[in-house]
């Protein structure tokens, strides 16, 4: 539980501290901005998120609003193993708030779902300062079940 030791309490809530976002991530921000920025729509597509696989390849996803909504990150997921590139590396979440398309860190259900199938890959989250991080899946969900995955 590396994350629990490098958290800091910043006198309110517990915050990681992660490892600062680099190049490649802001490409893939910029992946996901764009998405959202084409698709778009206030009544069914709030939030866009991009993965990047370890082919290089980055498969895209929007949010479904509807009964079950499933969330862009599962999306994006569900499209690079459609594909056959299964071997996430990265991903991260964008949604819409007025013109500017912040990092939006990922719901439990997403952590989670990352974490079962790639628990050493990069997820970027924000904080509520603005400040954006990289953490391992792992680490994004300290104490996570262990659901198919062997130990």
């Amino acid at each position: 539980m590396d994350f629990i030791r490098r958290a800091r309490w910043n006198g309110e809530t517990m915050t990681p501290v992660g490892r600062p976002v680099n190049r490649s991530d802001r490409e893939l921000i910029r992946a996901a901005q764009d998405a959202l920025r084409r698709g778009y729509d206030p009544k069914h597509h709030g939030v866009a998120a991009a993965v990047r696989t370890r082919s290089g390849a980055v498969f895209l996803g929007l949010n479904l609003d509807g009964i079950h909504t499933p969330c862009a990150e599962p999306v994006a997921m569900g499209a690079a193993m459609t594909a056959g590139d299964r071997e996430i590396e990265s991903m991260v979440a964008v949604c819409r708030r007025g013109r500017e398309f912040p990092v939006l860190s990922p719901c439990g259900t997403c952590r989670q779902l990352l974490f079962d199938y790639a628990p050493k890959a990069t997820v970027i989250v924000a904080f509520p300062n603005g400040r954006r991080a990289r953490l391992t899946a792992s680490e994004s969900l300290p104490g996570a079940f262990v659901t198919f995955r062997k130990a």
